[in-house]
């Protein structure tokens, strides 16, 4: 089976070619949302109308490439939407599906409820579908999950992990979900996921937690153990009601930070997402434990990666003030690459990542809105059916376009966007008290306001 073959065509909502027109047309008709605390409320009716468009055609992705019997997600797709993914594991295996891919979906399909992009009864029951299949049928190892799933079976893909990280971003979704359906259902079955993953059992020893498990060779020799996007399942994972870890783990944690073009900031090796995937869900602004306030961390993060892009210019001359951004991407050559800096890693050839500054769209919306808008004007073939390629590389002798798009990087761009419009992913996920317990049980302590 293709990628196309379970392709279902989406629900009658908007229309892409009137997608404009009709954004603008909501906005003047319905209530403005609540404003983001420490976010700019006001933009021009071309900002709203591009976040608009990226959130509905991303909400499309997450409806259309999937199975409607298991509601698993493909991992990645052909950006036209027609046929099986050109590169990387869709390429391999083009019936995999991502577990993460299902909890940004749960996200995202949530998303399309509150905007209208797709009808409100057919996403619920796409949102159940999704939650009972990894209730009750998925296959599971105290709980976790394997990385890729047969989109249609559910059956293990390859010889794949089960996945400490993909599980707690699926669980991410599963714990939005919940608290935003609010039904006795929904709560039933998010319970039964989340209560039975066996943190405990994937700390294995300590003191922080392992990245995977296989039946082939038992734990991954590989463990989170420097700071990156893992900071969200950690609190998860602290915060269990049934399988915790200790709240020493989090201290356990290995933070380095460097001084790049006088930012100072934690980090570690990995694309610009380490900085970004936490903040989808987690409300971490105006907080700090003993080591940062991880809100302006992350801020100083994506500064700091706008000056190392902009110093490339001389190489990349597409390169400027307003087209830059590296991550983990594909690449011209058919494969995958964590491009990052600082500190630089695989060496950017100039290739940029739409979802680098989508990701920080909450984070540092002026400069990031400004890069994507000048992709969407000035590299029209970037954006496709379900929004931005995953990456492109516009040199003017040889330019590339990739022929994909990955869900977890459609996602990425898409729930930023929802949190700089609205805060409603935060407000939604941080009603899960146990985040909040965790985030207690720390040290997180609430910023003094200036001047006290």
């Amino acid at each position: 089976m293709s990628g196309a073959a379970a392709v279902v065509a989406a629900p009658a909502g908007r229309l892409f070619s009137q997608a404009q027109t009709q954004s603008q047309t909501q906005a003047a008709s319905q209530k403005p949302p609540p404003p983001v605390a420490n976010q700019p409320t006001q933009y021009g009716p071309e900002e709203v109308a591009l976040m608009d468009e990226i959130e509905e055609r991303g909400a499309h992705y997450f409806y259309e490439q999937a199975d409607p019997g298991t509601g698993l997600i493909f991992d990645r797709a052909a950006a036209t939407g027609v046929g099986p993914a050109h590169q990387g594991v869709g390429k391999r295996f083009p019936t995999a599906a991502s577990i993460a891919a299902s909890g940004f979906g749960l996200s995202a399909l949530i998303v399309a409820m509150e905007r209208g992009y797709l009808p409100g009864a057919e996403c619920e029951q796409r949102i159940t579908s999704i939650l009972e299949y990894f209730a009750k049928h998925a296959d599971n190892v105290h709980g976790f999950f394997y990385h890729y799933m047969d989109v249609k079976t559910g059956a293990r893909i390859g010889k794949f992990e089960l996945s400490s990280i993909d599980t707690a971003l699926l669980l991410c979704g599963v714990l939005h979900a919940r608290a935003y359906l609010n039904s006795k259902k929904t709560d039933e079955l998010a319970d039964t996921i989340s209560r039975r993953v066996d943190w405990a059992w994937m700390y294995n020893g300590g003191p922080t937690l392992d990245m995977g498990w296989t039946p082939e060779d038992g734990f991954i020799s590989y463990r989170w153990s420097s700071y990156c996007e893992s900071s969200l399942m950690f609190l998860m994972a602290i915060g269990s009601p049934t399988h915790p870890i200790p709240a020493s783990s989090w201290d356990a944690i290995e933070r380095k930070s460097i001084n790049y073009g006088g930012v100072r900031f934690i980090t570690s090796y990995g694309g610009l997402f380490i900085h970004q995937y936490s903040h989808l869900w987690g409300d971490f602004r105006n907080k700090h434990d003993r080591f940062t306030n991880y809100w302006e961390n992350s801020i100083a993060a994506t500064r700091a990666q706008k000056t190392f892009s902009m110093q490339q210019h001389g190489d990349y001359p597409w390169i400027d003030e307003s087209m830059w951004g590296y991550s983990a991407a594909d690449n011209r050559r058919g494969g995958y690459t964590v491009w990052a800096g600082p500190p630089s890693m695989n060496h950017p050839d100039g290739t940029l990542a739409p979802h680098a500054t989508g990701g920080s769209l909450a984070l540092l919306p002026g400069e990031c809105l400004a890069v994507l808008k000048t992709m969407r004007e000035r590299y029209p073939l970037s954006f496709t059916r379900y929004g931005y390629v995953d990456s492109f590389r516009p040199d003017p002798k040889q330019p590339w376009y990739d022929p994909d798009v990955i869900s977890i990087d459609l996602g990425l761009t898409m729930l930023a966007a929802e949190n700089l419009r609205t805060g409603n992913v935060w407000r939604e996920f941080m009603k899960n008290e146990s985040i909040g317990e965790a985030m207690r049980a720390v040290g997180f302590v609430p910023e003094k306001p200036e001047g006290c």
